[in-house]
């Protein structure tokens, strides 16, 4: 029996995880007033409120159930549950990238020239970099730092989401675990519609189990909270701002974007004109990456940040999709770009701004991109992907294709090749 050798390399790696995890508590210990700003209120109806902080409810009744559990547990104790098990959590997605961005799927289309083929990207996944040091460093993304600092749960639905993506096309209740996190968050219930268009036998088998287990929480919902559910799929799913402050820097949706650049509470018609067409474009650009060009991993990403753009309230943290996208780009070897991402998600830009008494309502023209730098990153990605469809056609249209070879009928093939002349 053999055992792990303990080196250098591996303590220096544990240890940036200890120094990041330390570095992270004194500068939420040091700098009180900075998170104060995080976790204000958000001023919402009375009976939407919950916890004496009045915050908002804005989930599905199924999430209530699923969350009592929590109940359970002394509230310190829940604290460092949380912390924990957000921490691990990253640790997961950051596998799950690596393992979703290495991912081929079997009904890939196969290149038929030479410009074609050396238009894919060639994957080359850094698996050296020790783990804990990509989470040590994945602890100062803001959307990853909000989730553990808060205890938000999008990194764990970011991990149901890849893990179901990654499961093999016959696994067994393959979709099952994308219609639960649309249960619990409803934006996720956009990968549901990817799964369905893109037409390939396996997802469409993924998209009907996911659509099923999303309508068996609604039900589960329904059955434990008839009132609550009631209301909330009657009314409360159909209001816009209904989670907070649709203004607010800290909403890094398209909404967000549009009532600030505005200057209005109420961006009106024009944000939902463009909510529709960004939906379906990110619909048609993933489905073409898939099934077109083959980059699944880019089709599953247009999804995600489509899905985070139309959402009437993305808060920071449901950003950790920026995790994925890093590794993708540092797989395809797009280092400064990359980089550049990274100093987006992690920058900070959006605290800046004034926020008292409705200041984002007020900004002026060059305040606006340092207010809105998600939505922006993502409709740039969109453009990107865009772009690259389209040079992908026009280089299909431009190579000349070879006919196929049709093999000669057996009437027309020399005696001497024949079975009959062999037999002779």
């Amino acid at each position: 029996m053999t055992h792990p050798t303990v080196t250098v390399r591996s303590l220096l790696a544990v240890g940036a995880l200890v120094l990041s995890l330390t570095a992270l508590t004194a500068l939420t210990a040091l700098c009180p007033a900075q998170y104060a700003l995080l976790a204000r209120p958000i001023p919402v109806a009375e009976r939407f409120a919950v916890t004496e902080w009045r915050l908002p409810a804005t989930s599905p009744p199924f999430a209530a159930i699923l969350f009592v559990p929590a109940t359970w547990l002394p509230v310190a104790t829940l604290k460092a549950v949380v912390v924990v098990g957000n921490v691990l959590l990253l640790a997961l997605l950051v596998r799950l990238s690596w393992r979703f961005v290495a991912r081929r799927p079997a009904t890939a289309p196969v290149p038929t020239s030479a410009p074609a083929a050396s238009a894919t990207p060639q994957l080359s996944v850094p698996v050296a970099v020790p783990l804990s040091v990509l989470v040590a460093v994945g602890l100062w993304l803001e959307p990853v730092f909000r989730t553990v600092l808060h205890g938000e749960i999008s990194v764990a639905l970011a991990c149901l989401i890849l893990w179901d993506l990654t499961r093999p096309d016959h696994a067994l209740g393959k979709g099952f675990a994308i219609g639960i996190a649309a249960g619990v968050e409803l934006t996720p219930a956009l990968f549901i519609a990817y799964l369905l268009l893109t037409g390939r036998p396996g997802d469409v088998r993924a998209g009907l189990t996911a659509l099923a287990s999303l309508i068996g929480t609604m039900l589960l919902g329904a059955l434990v909270l008839p009132r609550s559910s009631l209301d909330f799929w009657t009314l409360r799913v159909f209001g816009a701002s209904h989670p907070g402050e649709a203004w607010s820097a800290d909403n890094q949706s398209l909404q967000g974007l549009f009532a600030r650049a505005l200057h209005t509470p109420e961006p009106g018609v024009g944000w939902a004109v463009a909510c529709v067409v960004i939906t379906f474009a990110g619909l048609w650009l993933a489905r073409r990456a898939v099934v077109r060009a083959g980059h699944e991993a880019w089709g599953v990403l247009a999804i995600a940040l489509t899905a985070l753009l139309v959402s009437p309230v993305s808060w920071s943290h449901h950003w950790v999709w920026c995790v994925p996208l890093l590794a993708v780009l540092f797989a395809e070897g797009r280092w400064r770009t990359a980089a550049a991402v990274a100093l987006v998600f992690s920058a900070r830009t959006f605290l800046l701004v004034p926020h008292e008494g409705g200041a984002e309502l007020q900004l002026p023209w060059w305040q606006q991109a340092p207010a809105s730098p998600y939505p922006l990153l993502a409709l740039a990605v969109l453009a990107a992907l865009a772009y690259g469809a389209y040079r992908h056609r026009r280089r299909r249209k431009t190579v000349p294709q070879v006919p196929p070879v049709r093999p000669l009928p057996l009437s027309q093939l020399p005696a001497s090749n024949s079975s009959a002349s062999t037999m002779r």
